[in-house]
């Protein structure tokens, strides 16, 4: 058997210990040794999607991400979410307004602020242990730089500012508001770079509040 020479080893090592501090590595880490630590919820949640209000009407039971629902029921006029924190999304393919759910009953969409009876995908947003965020207030990270790591329910009021033009996630997933007090469109940030507004799939720069994502299934 051929042993691996020094070099081609220290070239190992530098590449794990590259991977070890990148975000969508420890975002990926975390979602398997959840999984490992809750077995009875290797999905990591359930959402139940009612045609009509009150939780009447024909319904379907989602338990892992999925681009397009529209197959499953016309519209969507309450929704119990048994476990798990959940995004759903107004168009397919994570696209159009989002919305984020924790667990308990949403009698009727305003309930979730939404906009009208149209959901068209989800996502399981999963959990992590810690929170971590850059702010730039400018794109490609220039500007001046702020660090979150809890909720921040103004960022005008904590930063002095109204407007982000990117940001980089380091740990957690994070919910992102257009108003302060946790109001307004809404934006899953999950672990990454965003150089840009448009990468978060907002019009314009206005972050209002951000909250973390910490509900434990």
């Amino acid at each position: 058997m051929k042993i691996p020479s020094l070099s081609t080893l220290g070239l190992f090592c530098v590449v794990l210990a590259d991977a070890a501090t990148d975000p969508l590595y420890i975002y990926k880490r975390s979602l398997l040794l959840h999984r490992a630590l809750h077995p009875s919820h290797p999905n990591m949640g359930k959402i139940i999607f009612f045609e009509d209000r009150g939780f009447q009407g024909h319904c379907y039971e989602c338990s892992s991400d999925h681009a397009n629902l529209q197959s499953y029921f016309s519209r969507c006029n309450s929704i119990r979410v048994d476990s798990g924190c959940w995004m759903i999304y107004e168009r397919t393919n994570y696209s159009g307004h989002q919305y984020y759910l924790r667990r308990g009953e949403y009698p009727d969409y305003q309930e979730w602020m939404g906009i009208n009876d149209s959901i068209r995908s989800c996502r399981i947003i999963p959990y992590t242990g810690s929170h971590r965020m850059r702010l730039y207030e400018r794109e490609d990270y220039k500007g001046q730089m702020m660090e979150l790591t809890d909720d921040c329910s103004c960022v005008h009021d904590r930063f002095h500012l109204n407007e982000i033009y990117s940001l980089n996630v380091l740990d957690g997933c994070w919910i992102l508001y257009e108003m302060p007090n946790y109001r307004g469109r809404q934006f899953l940030l999950r672990p990454g770079e965003y150089r840009r507004y448009l990468d978060w799939g907002a019009m314009n720069a206005k972050v209002g509040s951000l909250r973390r994502v910490i509900d434990i299934y």
